[in-house]
């Protein structure tokens, strides 16, 4: 069966595999001290532009997203998101978890506008009642977001703006990032997310290697005491050289942004098939996420034959559902998923 379902469903690039089998048998030290892992941590420096970053390797995006905000907040405060964010709607509950309440704010294909962020953390302020309040501590987005589309170098400089007026750090969540940033339309670079961003990571797991994602704390702004944060989680990884070795690998000879690019590709070309045979998109995605919408009998008939994400119900008739490309999808695939299309029709 073809899949589309997402952009992890292959284990790992083969030169991360080659890699992992060279070194196998060197022995390192652990928790995350090795030599590849401190490789890997310099490049990742140069490729943001910041060579006194914090960087911190750990294995999954929820895990990530809650590790970095329990860190972030004090006790007493929450999470700015919005609506559709992942740490809102598909983490269940991880954040809470934590004691920390996510506050939403309205999203815009995706993404949060800086002007009602601004409005939002007014209002709170100007509450006399906010010392009973959740105390918005940090503020929450991704790119791309959770429908594939993407902040421009303005909006996220806007955004950056009211964090750093209200003294709160922006966190990005970059489970997609190389996606984003291969998008043909992307104008946001590694080293302005570092420059506009207190906290982010660098997504491996969707991206090419069979688990990890890259925690980066620009400036040297990591958390008091982040590693017992990530230990107290349960979080650290005692062969931790098992993530330095994907990620020195994935940011050499520009690995990581290559099989980005090539997912992109396969993406564009999988948009414009479904376009020239008449189908409807729910928005207009950059990323390697399409979401196309689909009647409901033809979503049923397709589902035997291709796995994809149902997204939700357009109308009565019609489902929204996601294509997703991968660093591994090749032409072919696309070209039989557009086979299988036109025989539903």
């Amino acid at each position: 069966m073809l899949s589309f379902e997402n952009d992890y469903s292959e284990g790992a690039h083969p030169q991360i595999l080659q890699a992992l089998a060279d070194t196998n048998f060197v022995q390192q030290v652990g928790y995350g001290e090795d030599e590849y892992s401190a490789r890997a941590k310099e490049k990742i420096r140069a490729a943001i532009g910041d060579p006194e970053a914090d960087i911190f390797f750990l294995v999954g995006g929820t895990q990530t997203n809650q590790v970095v905000l329990d860190a972030l907040l004090h006790g007493t405060e929450g999470v700015v998101a919005a609506q559709t964010s992942h740490v809102n709607v598909h983490e269940a509950g991880a954040i809470e978890y934590t004691g920390h309440k996510v506050l939403t704010v309205p999203e815009h294909g995706g993404k949060m506008d800086a002007g009602e962020l601004r409005v939002f953390l007014e209002n709170f302020y100007a509450d006399p009642t906010y010392p009973h309040m959740v105390y918005p501590g940090a503020v929450y987005i991704s790119h791309p977001t959770e429908y594939g589309t993407l902040y421009t170098k303005e909006e996220l400089t806007a955004l950056s703006r009211v964090c750093r007026e209200y003294k709160i750090p922006l966190f990005m969540d970059g489970a997609r990032l190389g996606y984003g940033l291969m998008s043909e339309r992307a104008d946001v670079t590694l080293p302005d997310i570092a420059a506009l961003c207190d906290a982010f990571y660098i997504g491996g797991t969707k991206v090419g290697a069979l688990c990890g994602e890259a925690v980066v704390f620009p400036r040297r702004g990591a958390p008091k005491r982040f590693i017992t944060h990530i230990k107290q989680h349960g979080a650290m990884v005692a062969k931790g050289r098992l993530l330095g070795v994907q990620f020195d690998t994935l940011f050499t000879d520009d690995l990581y942004f290559a099989i980005s690019r090539h997912a992109i590709h396969m993406a564009e070309k999988m948009k414009k098939g479904f376009a020239e045979r008449g189908y409807s998109f729910f928005l207009d995605s950059p990323t390697n996420q399409q979401f196309v919408i689909l009647p409901n009998e033809e979503m049923e008939r397709l589902s035997g034959k291709v796995r994809f994400s149902y997204w939700g119900k357009y109308d009565d008739g019609h489902a929204v559902v996601r294509f997703a490309t991968s660093w591994a999808t090749s032409p072919e695939n696309v070209d039989a998923l557009m086979k299988l299309m036109d025989v539903q029709r």
